[in-house]
């Protein structure tokens, strides 16, 4: 089954939550309940955001969740949107943390027809509606997936997709870019031609450690480090701080007999995610929790905490920008 986990894995560990207090916008988790997955719905959710940490609200971003069953083709994503906003009402109703924004997806091939398929978007979004993810995450090893959209190589440096994105900042919308790391070049090029768009990369960009990839540490981090340096002299990047529990990143914390601790999380992590803040500063910077997926590596408390223990010496007002404020400003979360 993809994206599964085991509850007693996850149990193995446990942690007191530290600084209970701090503010806490989650910008990407997912909601599902699709047949051959785990269901994830906003119960799960809530579960984990009310677990001890102060997560005020989150930013469901897409995973093709209940697309329509018919009608043309690009139009379908706006039944997630759609299952995105009534998600929210039901967690605004239960109380805990709220879905302050929707990130669904919309085909940036279509180019400039992509813009009906986001007025369609901001139509059934009920205000919450905030932009698009186009996964384009890409390697030829057939180890490593090329994520939900079955991606072909280079699409970001196209004409056509250049043209979609325009199509997000005409109304203001963000881009979600999820690449690997190998790809971080493009989504610079891309920044540069469309400046006025807001482009957020996902998963600290993506960095490989399976496949072709395996025991390769020191080679992809050296690429990876050269592409978000790059990455960073475009003013219009916000980057993710997250996604560290996904297996593809090669980390083997899954495959532990005990969950790792906190501690684990921040010795594997702690130092490149201080390089992505160091290139980025805090205003462009935003951990996440990527949850469920980060589900099959670790729990959410744990996970939260090793966030806090990797920033902190930061000063308060670094902390309210990487933990909240830049996830508020970016995904416009009242």
């Amino acid at each position: 089954m993809p994206y599964s986990w085991s509850e007693e894995f996850l149990a193995s560990r446990t942690e007191e939550v530290i600084d209970p207090g701090l503010p806490i916008v989650d910008p990407h988790h997912h909601l599902w309940d699709a047949r051959n997955l785990q269901p994830y719905l906003v119960p799960q959710l809530h579960d984990d955001t009310g677990a001890g940490h102060n997560v005020l609200a989150t930013v469901f971003i897409d995973c093709v969740w209940d697309y329509r069953p018919d009608g043309p083709r690009e139009f379908k994503p706006l039944g997630e949107t759609a299952r995105a906003a009534d998600a929210a009402r039901i967690a605004e109703e239960a109380g805990g943390a709220k879905i302050g924004g929707i990130v669904s997806h919309a085909d940036m091939m279509l180019g400039q027809r992509a813009g009906e398929v986001l007025d369609g978007h901001l139509e059934v979004g009920k205000g919450l509606f905030r932009g698009i993810r186009h996964a384009t995450a890409y390697v030829e090893d057939p180890a490593v997936s090329r994520t939900h959209f079955n991606p072909t190589p280079g699409m970001l440096l196209t004409e056509d997709f250049r043209a979609g994105v325009r199509e997000l900042a005409k109304r203001d919308l963000t881009l979600d870019a999820w690449v690997y790391h190998e790809q971080l070049g493009e989504v610079a090029d891309l920044a540069r031609a469309v400046p006025e768009c807001t482009i957020v990369l996902d998963h600290i960009g993506g960095p490989l450690g399976i496949g072709e990839y395996a025991n390769k540490q020191a080679e992809v981090d050296a690429v990876w480090r050269k592409g978000l340096a790059d990455v960073a002299t475009c003013p219009n990047v916000t980057v993710k701080l997250g996604g560290i529990g996904m297996p593809r990143f090669g980390a083997g914390f899954e495959k532990l007999d005990v969950a790792p601790s906190s501690e684990d999380l921040v010795a594997r992590w702690g130092e490149p995610f201080a390089y992505i803040i160091e290139k980025f500063g805090v205003e462009r910077c935003m951990f996440e929790s990527n949850f469920p997926v980060d589900r099959e590596s670790t729990n959410y408390v744990i996970l939260w905490n090793a966030f806090k223990k990797m920033v902190a010496d930061a000063s308060a007002s670094e902390k309210a920008a990487l933990f909240e404020q830049t996830a508020r400003r970016v995904y416009k979360v009242a």
